[in-house]
């Protein structure tokens, strides 16, 4: 039984969750439509490039969390879910996931993207664990801040190894699907590394490095 791990937005989504959130809360004017899509492009564009500063984003996109009371956060969540992630959830990714499971594969989703929006996105692909950048959270409100260590680039791989030690899980046999350069600290970890659909950096490291590439769009 080994761990198979899946990135999210771009990798088993036809699309980033994270961005569309901030598209979300723009198309429903529950932020600045003018400045808050240009902050949102601009971190995107950011993250693309690999220069993005993982906690000036989180400053800015957990912000709205702690504006609303949670009640009204989760019936937003809804609607996004609706909207704008269960049409790009990839019908060759969730084959992909079930090919895992049925193998008996420990099944895994690690992302950047916070727990928040991932958590229901999780559930939707039947995948129980899941490690995602956490929101803190303070007497039922959610204070704007990350708890713990943001699972991005080299994060991932430290939340992974105390996710495995507290689960008493080696990384033997294992494989991580991904679509991002970013996610490079944690492919070279596993037995089987896996570029989906990758971005250019990702697909020529593969190619050099002889690890399979795959996509889940065509």
């Amino acid at each position: 039984m080994a761990l198979a791990i899946f990135d999210l937005d771009n990798t088993l989504l036809g699309g980033d969750s994270d961005h569309l959130w901030g598209e979300f809360l723009v198309d429903k004017n529950i932020v600045n439509k003018e400045s808050y899509r240009q902050a949102n492009d601009l971190f995107y564009q950011q993250y693309l490039d690999g220069s993005l500063n993982i906690f000036k984003f989180l400053a800015f996109t957990l912000k709205p969390l702690s504006e609303h009371p949670t009640e009204q956060l989760f019936s937003w969540r809804e609607s996004f879910l609706k909207e704008k992630i269960e049409p790009i959830m990839l019908d060759a990714a969730k084959s992909l996931v079930e090919h895992h499971r049925q193998q008996g594969d420990i099944l895994m989703i690690i992302t950047a993207t916070n727990s928040f929006i991932t958590a229901p996105i999780a559930q939707r692909f039947g995948i129980d664990h899941l490690i995602a950048t956490e929101p803190e959270m303070i007497d039922g409100r959610y204070t704007g801040k990350v708890a713990g260590i943001p699972s991005y680039k080299e994060g991932k791989v430290a939340r992974l190894e105390n996710w495995l030690a507290d689960h008493a899980i080696n990384l033997e046999g294992s494989y991580f699907y991904s679509d991002s350069h970013n996610d490079l600290p944690l492919l070279k970890r596993v037995d089987y590394p896996v570029a989906v659909d990758p971005d250019s950096t990702l697909k020529d490291f593969a190619q050099q490095h002889g690890w399979k590439i795959l996509s889940l769009r065509k």
